[in-house]
């Protein structure tokens, strides 16, 4: 009887066995996450995540070169988000966290999820010094030739821009910067690539040290003729072409394009649209024109004084590439500018597509030392 209770058994097994192949068995007494990990089916759920660590290079908006030793990768990164607290400067440390397995340098393989920069940095970013002759000034760039003949044009959004002498061509330029500059753009090796570099400040005197203001009225211990009397009004900012800087009086449609050349200029959060500008003058002034005034003085608003309500910088270009939280737009003036968009209140139409103009309303505090600017809100151009 007990031998035929165990041919029973044996039976039984066998026939559990049948049709089975060998990799079956195996997988049946193997953990499902070793079975996973060893044995991978093409019908496998399971997600692999990892990072790469590296120097960024260049980023275009929605594509980033990064250097991890001697290895260049490229990344499609229009479905990542970018959390990098210094933006996207050239020479900074990044990680880029990304979803399937990265075979060698081709990244086509695999799906970039965040670009951060705070995991793993080990040097931070020096605060370094160039200077030059102005050659060019925009509301976003800032244009320089040092000595050596070296010619650069820099970024300069939202950037602390104080001119103790005026603002004229061949004037000598200090600017303070994060970064390095980026692989030539031109076949001419005088021309430097300095898109990616996030500019501190800019001024005519090194270090930048703005006067306090004096007390308004200043007490005069002599009557001062009607005609030598300061007085001031306020103007919103337009454009600025070098030494001519075009603005709209409060509460007036005329454009006045004042010659900036000998005058003193204070921009705490850089020349931007929109931002308000205080002109002190002698002489006057009719509302309409300069005729009958002599400019002494433009100095710009305090952005981390002024309430949200108040805030009025603004960047209009066309949209040349996104990811999943951040725009790039490309201005009239040929810089290319990146702004987040998670927080910003959107009343485009053109659902923030490559190609759609828009207008940026942004706050220069909030990216004192980062070249992603945070929108606040974004509309038509």
């Amino acid at each position: 009887m007990k031998r035929l209770f165990i041919a029973c058994i044996c039976t039984v097994f066998a026939a559990s066995l049948s049709g089975c192949a060998p990799g079956d068995v195996i997988d049946r007494f193997v953990s499902k996450e070793d079975s996973e990990a060893q044995v991978p089916s093409p019908d496998s759920q399971r997600v692999y995540m990892d990072e790469i660590h590296g120097v960024l290079k260049d980023f275009t908006g929605n594509q980033l070169t990064l250097a991890s030793g001697e290895d260049i990768y490229v990344f499609d990164v229009s479905q990542a988000e970018l959390e990098c607290e210094g933006g996207m400067i050239t020479g900074d440390e990044i990680s880029v966290i990304y979803e399937g397995r990265l075979e060698g340098t081709d990244t086509g393989t695999v799906r970039p999820l965040k670009v951060v920069d705070e995991y793993h940095n080990k040097v931070q970013l020096e605060e370094k010094t160039t200077h030059g002759q102005l050659q060019d000034l925009t509301l976003n760039s800032i244009t320089l030739k040092s000595r050596t003949g070296k010619t650069a044009t820099y970024p300069v959004t939202g950037t602390e821009q104080y001119y103790q002498n005026g603002i004229r061509a061949g004037a000598m330029v200090y600017l303070h910067y994060k970064g390095n500059f980026g692989e030539s753009e031109t076949a001419d090796s005088n021309v430097l690539n300095a898109s990616h570099l996030k500019i501190l400040s800019a001024s005519d005197i090194d270090p930048l040290e703005v006067p306090s203001p004096t007390p308004t009225p200043t007490p005069a211990p002599t009557p001062v003729p009607e005609e030598e009397k300061e007085n001031r009004f306020t103007a919103v900012i337009r454009n600025i072409s070098l030494n001519t800087l075009q603005v709209v009086p409060e509460n007036s449609d005329a454009v006045l394009n004042l010659n900036v050349s000998s005058v003193p200029c204070y921009f705490s959060g850089g020349i931007s649209a929109g931002s308000s500008v205080t002109v002190t003058y002698t002489g006057k002034f009719n509302g309409r024109t300069t005729e009958g005034i002599t400019v002494i003085g433009v100095t710009g608003d305090i952005p981390e004084d002024l309430s949200p309500r108040d805030i009025s910088y603004t960047v209009s270009g066309e949209i040349t590439g996104s990811t999943a939280n951040t725009i790039t737009l490309l201005t009239a003036d040929g810089v290319s500018l990146t702004f987040r968009t998670d927080e910003a209140d959107n009343t485009s139409t053109g659902g923030l597509l490559t190609g759609s103009s828009v207008k940026i309303t942004y706050n220069p505090a909030d990216s004192r030392n980062s070249n992603i600017y945070n929108g606040l809100k974004i509309e038509d151009a």
